[in-house]
């Protein structure tokens, strides 16, 4: 059975710094995509960054301040989270996705971890 789960959220104050962890499990991820989204109340989730072997992606909003990294060894993906900013607020999800080809799909969610970042 495959399991990705969050860790590292919380509530901290603006400017601070967190780090998600994402364990998966049930399979090797080695050559999957992984990614982080959020979702904030009322709003659509949205991609935050993502890593596969090919290179890294950050949505301009968090560019500079996020940063995703991961160790195939412990099949664990990070995001690094500083300066952080109020508008950060939301459940964050790990994902991940099988690559064919250069087309991939979200296989694969977390259960979300709420991050708070209070003004």
């Amino acid at each position: 059975q495959v399991q990705l789960v969050e860790s590292g959220g919380g509530l901290v104050q603006a400017g601070a710094s967190l780090r998600l962890s994402c364990a998966a499990s049930g399979r090797t991820f080695t050559s999957y995509i992984m990614g982080w989204f959020r979702q904030a109340p009322g709003k659509e989730r949205e991609i935050v960054a993502s890593i596969h072997w090919s290179g890294t992606y950050y949505a301009d909003a968090v560019k500079g301040r996020f940063t995703i990294s991961r160790d195939n060894a412990k099949n664990t993906v990070y995001l690094q989270m500083n300066s952080l900013k109020p508008e950060d607020t939301a459940v964050y999800y790990c994902a991940a996705g099988a690559v064919n080809a250069g087309h991939y799909g979200w296989d694969y969610w977390g259960q979300g971890t709420q991050v708070t970042v209070s003004s």
